[in-house]
C-alpha cells in the first residue's frame, strides 16, 4: 500500500515539476516580449505582464511540491543535532502537522479567493483572474501529498529521517592565502609602493 502511494506520489510531483519548468519558459518568454514591445518597438504589449505574472506564480506553486518532497525547505538542523535519535520520528511528525495546517490553510482560503475573484478579469487580458488564483489550492494540494509520502517513506525506511544534506558542501578550513605564498623582497607590499 505504501509503495502504491510513493509510486502515485512520485509521478504527481514529477506532473508538478513539469508544469512549474513550463511555467518558469513562459514567464520568462513573456517578460522578454516585454521588455521587447517596451524598448525596442516602443510599444508596450497590455497583456503580457500579467500573463508572465500569473505564469510566474503557477511556476512557484507547483515547484512547492518537489520542494516538500526532497525535503529542501529550510529546516533548523541545530534541532535535529540536539534532539536524540530515538525521537526523530516524533520531530518529524510535528514537522508534517506543521506543513499540513499551513498547506490546508493555503487550499482552504485559495479556494475562497479563487471563488471570491471569479467575475473579475485580468487588467489586458479577457481571462478570469481565478486562474492565476488556482495556484494557490492545486499547488498546495500537490505539496501536501508530496509531505504526506515524504513522511511514509521516512517512517517505512525507505529514506533517512532528518534534513536532506546531500547537495550541502562540507565545511573547508578557511586559511589565509599569503601563508601559502611566498613573499619575496621584489614583490609590492599591500598598501605600499615598489621601492
Amino acid at each position: 500500500m505504501v509503495d502504491l502511494f510513493l509510486r502515485f506520489e512520485r509521478q504527481l510531483t514529477r506532473l508538478a515539476m513539469a508544469v512549474a519548468v513550463v511555467m518558469l519558459v513562459v514567464s520568462v518568454s513573456f517578460s522578454f516580449y516585454q521588455v521587447l514591445t517596451r524598448f525596442v518597438f516602443n510599444a508596450p504589449s497590455t497583456w503580457s505582464e500579467v500573463a508572465a505574472r500569473t505564469a510566474m506564480i503557477w511556476c512557484v506553486f507547483m515547484a512547492a511540491a518537489a520542494t516538500f518532497r526532497g525535503g529542501y525547505m529550510m529546516a533548523v538542523e541545530a534541532i535535529y543535532k540536539v534532539v536524540p535519535g530515538r525521537l526523530l520520528p516524533v520531530l518529524e511528525i510535528a514537522i508534517v502537522l506543521c506543513c499540513l495546517l499551513v498547506l490546508a490553510v493555503l487550499i482552504h482560503f485559495g479556494i475562497l479567493m479563487t471563488q471570491r475573484v471569479s467575475n473579475q478579469t485580468m487588467s489586458g487580458m479577457n481571462v478570469s483572474m481565478a486562474y492565476a488564483y488556482a495556484a494557490i489550492p492545486v499547488g498546495a494540494g500537490f505539496a501536501m501529498v508530496a509531505v504526506l509520502a515524504r513522511l511514509l517513506a521516512q517512517l517505512s525506511g525507505r529514506e533517512a529521517l532528518g534534513p536532506d544534506l546531500g547537495d550541502a558542501s562540507p565545511e573547508v578550513e578557511m586559511h589565509d592565502p599569503r601563508q601559502t605564498i611566498p613573499e619575496s623582497n621584489d614583490a609590492p607590499r599591500r598598501g605600499g609602493t615598489r621601492p
